[in-house]
Formats: structure tokens, sequence, C-alpha cells
């Protein structure tokens, strides 16, 4: 289940500064460009208060949360694609990543240096965009070529994989991403194959100061990157990355003082933690009870028995059946008991596509 999530950006937009926040891993910060030149990667929980209430009705000795990775990378300067800056080490090491959390400037600070000499979001964007396509249509022409010629012997899988390049090729031409694109379920399956980097999903992040934290649909630099997110159907999440990095030392008493003093619910980061968990199709179920209340995580889809692996192999290899419940019907009944007699535990067999927030037991014999 090892998925990362990579942060990507212009140099000096706040990546690093982001990724200390989320993983409180100190990652080396600069005001100059390239400050991170091998990528970072950390460990991050991921934030789910169904957690605390599991525990607060199924009592266990202490509650594990689920995890999952970020990478931070180094700063992308316009001609990577062509070698500049740290190009072909910038783009390889996004090619690694499962998803993308693209981190915008939004914010004005004369101390901080814009490699563009300016604030601009959707140049950033584009800048960043363009050179994931051109290395994209670089690969996809290399890739033509080598398809062709055997789709010409009437090769059909050769045939099938040259339709999806020359529908793939004209987007990349216009320095539009593949992920814009419409595909049905063999031509995605060909897509994958292809790892593209502008196939990725993505978030788009826009870096906000922090006066604009407890509101940043009004703040001109995010509506400008949520405008060019949902042109491309991607998320988009404002965060003060600095001020976040700020208050991830703090407990959690400190921590929701702060929130509340600057009128925010909760924290950017833990709605950025958890969309790009989703964005990686990864779900969550629960044990309770015992020694510890757990999150695990899954990927969508999975069944049962796959699931149960993610506990242990022998869980996979001598499944019987999943005892299961859903959170919202222990949240809504409180005790195990009750949902029994409410006829809401459910006995699940090797079919069984697991779903998120279901909290299992299982039943095994090797």
């Amino acid at each position: 289940m090892s998925l990362t999530a990579g942060i990507v950006g212009l140099p000096n937009v706040g990546k690093s500064t982001l990724f200390n926040a989320i993983t409180k891993a100190g990652a080396e910060m600069a005001n100059y460009p390239f400050a991170t030149i091998e990528p970072n990667v950390g460990m991050v929980e991921v934030p789910d208060k169904r957690l605390a209430r599991i525990q607060e009705l199924v009592p266990a000795k202490k509650i594990v949360h689920t995890t999952f990775e970020f990478t931070d990378i180094a700063g992308l300067v316009k001609g990577a694609s062509k070698g500049e800056g740290l190009g072909n080490k910038f783009l390889e090491n996004i090619r690694q990543t499962d998803a993308i959390i693209h981190v915008v400037r939004s914010f004005e600070d004369d101390n901080i240096t814009s490699v563009t000499g300016k604030v601009d979001p959707e140049e950033d964007i584009n800048t960043i965009n363009l050179e994931l396509a051109i290395s994209d249509l670089d690969a996809v022409n290399r890739r033509i070529d080598k398809v062709k010629k055997l789709a010409q012997q009437k090769d059909k899988e050769a045939k099938a994989e040259l339709q999806v390049l020359q529908k793939i090729k004209p987007v990349l031409e216009e320095g539009k991403a593949v992920r814009s694109i419409s595909f049905n379920d063999e031509e995605e399956k060909i897509v994958k194959g292809l790892f593209l980097l502008t196939a990725k999903p993505v978030i788009y992040v826009a870096n906000i100061a922090e006066e604009a934290m407890a509101n940043p649909e009004a703040d001109q630099y995010y509506q400008i990157v949520k405008k060019h997110a949902d042109s491309e159907n991607a998320g988009c999440i404002g965060v003060s990355a600095a001020t976040e990095e700020e208050i991830a030392g703090l407990d959690e008493d400190e921590k929701a003082e702060f929130l509340e003093a600057e009128g925010v619910s909760e924290s950017g980061l833990d709605r950025l933690i958890r969309a790009a968990y989703h964005l990686l199709g990864l779900r969550t179920f629960f044990t309770a009870g015992g020694p510890e209340t757990r999150a695990w995580t899954f990927h969508e889809g999975m069944k049962a028995p796959q699931v149960a692996g993610v506990i242990h192999s022998d869980f996979e290899r001598g499944f019987i059946r999943a005892e299961v419940v859903s959170f919202a019907d222990l949240n809504k009944y409180e005790t195990l008991q009750k949902v029994k007699e409410a006829g809401r535990l459910r006995l699940e067999g090797k079919d069984y596509e697991v779903q998120d927030g279901d909290i299992i037991e299982f039943r095994f014999n090797v």
C-alpha cells in the first residue's frame, strides 16, 4: 500500500514549508532556488475523528491512526523539460509519485524571492503544466514511433495503444493535461501503462496569507487558482503553509485555540491530508476493542479477503468471513450489542467489497 503524493511547484512557493507542516520532518528551507534537491519523504497520520468516537464507544488500550507518504520534490523552472535547472531529476521524481500536490504562491511578501519576479498564480501553474506536457509529448511521440510499426503488422494491442496515443497527442500539443481527457475502461488501462506525468491526479494548493485563512474563497489569488483547478476538474484547497508550520508543533488544545482565534473550524492541513488520501483512491476500515482501536488503509474496490491481508497475510490465506459494522451504525446505536439487536451486524463473504468506515472483525483459519 506504498503510495505517495508528490508536492511540486516553482522554487520558493512554500513546498518545503508545507511539507514540514504536514510531516513535522524539518526539511531544509531557504530563500533561493533548489534548496530541495533530493526529494524528502515523510509519513503522515491521516486525521480521522471517527477513531476517537470508536474509542469512546468500544474502549481499547490505545488509538493507532493510519498513515501514507508525502514527497517534497525540488522546485521546477521554465525549461525543465529540456534539462534546465534540475529538470530531468525533477521530472523523474514526479514520475515516481502516484498523485501531485501542486503548490502555487498566492501571497505577497517582499522578503521571499519569486523566480518570476511577481505573484502570478496562473502563470506559475501554466509554467509547470507546460513543462510536464512537453515531457509527456516527447514520451508519446517516441512511443508512437515504436507502436506504429507493430500496428501496421495488425497487432491488436499495438493498434489499440496507437489509437490512445493519437487521442492524447493533440491535447499535449495544446499544453493541456492528459487527465482532462475522457477515456473508456480499456483506454484507461493503456493510459496507466504509459506513466504520463499529466495523467496523474492533482490537487492545487493555493498557499495563501494568514489573514486569508478564515475565508480563502474571498482571496483574489485563491480565486485564480480555483478557477484553473475547476477547468481541469481538479481539487483546490487554500492553506497558509507558514502559519500551518507554526502551529504544527502545538498540542491539540493550543492548536484548537489558535484556529478558533483565526475564525477557522479546521486546519487546512487536515483538509489537504484527507483530500490527498482520497485522491490516491485510499479508504479506511477500522478494528476496535482489545489492545487498540486502529485505522487501516485499503484501496477502494478491494474485496474482504484482500483487506484482511492488510492486517496479516494469514488473515487473507485462511479467510472465512468478515463480521462488519458500519461506523454510522455504531455511532447511532452506541454499543455493539445494540447494533446486533437492531440487525445491523453483517456477516460478509469473499465477494464483499469493503466500504470506507467499516468496522471489521475477520474470522480465519490457517
